[in-house]
């Protein structure tokens, strides 16, 4: 529990970047990754076309042995460096000393993070850092995120969050495709939240539904 490229990514992560401020409520925090929320475990799934799992895609080097981590993906390298960039400033500046390291893939470890934000207050500023101490940290990490599959990220989120409903998230939304991007679904309002993301069904649903997620995507939705 977020920053120059082309328009296509740019549009794609200027949704997502909404979605997140809308949700920690960080006036400066232009740019970020997203999630959704949770409810009260309401009942009334949604009819929508069914989709396959789309399990997580391993990549070579992104698994950890017995020694410790090994290095990241080539490909990935630049990524993974300036999202450490992020992960030590946050520890050093953003008031969170014990900010996860990211994945072998680059990305953040959604689950510490947003685990650490659970922690009663705690939540502020986990996403950029207090008072957006971080937030240009971000914006270069996001920057250097390599480019996506659109097609693929979409039938991933699609899958999830019909995974969620069916799991008592009853209001979870669908993602969109916009432009040829794949923007996030989940809280319907993410302004004024709808969804209890501390509920026991919305957290039973996240573990359940974390499989359909692709590797990054987790923090989005």
């Amino acid at each position: 529990m977020t920053f120059l490229r082309t328009k296509h990514r740019t549009n794609r992560r200027s949704t997502a970047a909404l979605r997140m401020a809308a949700l920690v409520a960080l006036p400066v925090l232009a740019l970020s990754v997203a999630c959704g929320g949770g409810d009260d475990g309401a009942g009334g799934t949604k009819k929508d076309d069914a989709i396959a799992d789309v399990p997580r895609t391993p990549t070579a080097g992104d698994t950890k042995d017995a020694d410790g981590p090994s290095t990241p993906p080539a490909g990935k390298s630049a990524f993974y460096d300036a999202q450490m960039k992020y992960v030590q400033c946050m520890r050093v500046k953003g008031g969170y000393k014990d900010f996860p390291d990211p994945t072998l893939s680059g990305y953040l470890d959604w689950d510490k993070v947003n685990e650490i934000g659970s922690q009663p207050g705690r939540n502020e500023g986990i996403k950029g850092g207090r008072n957006g101490a971080c937030v240009a940290e971000l914006q270069a990490a996001m920057a250097a995120e390599p480019e996506r599959d659109e097609q693929k990220a979409y039938e991933s989120m699609l899958a999830h969050a019909k995974c969620m409903r069916d799991n008592g998230v009853s209001r979870f939304t669908n993602p969109t495709m916009s432009g040829g991007n794949a923007q996030p679904g989940g809280d319907p309002n993410p302004a004024s939240p709808v969804i209890d993301s501390n509920s026991p069904t919305y957290k039973k649903a996240r573990e359940a539904c974390r499989p359909k997620l692709l590797d990054g995507l987790d923090g989005m939705q």
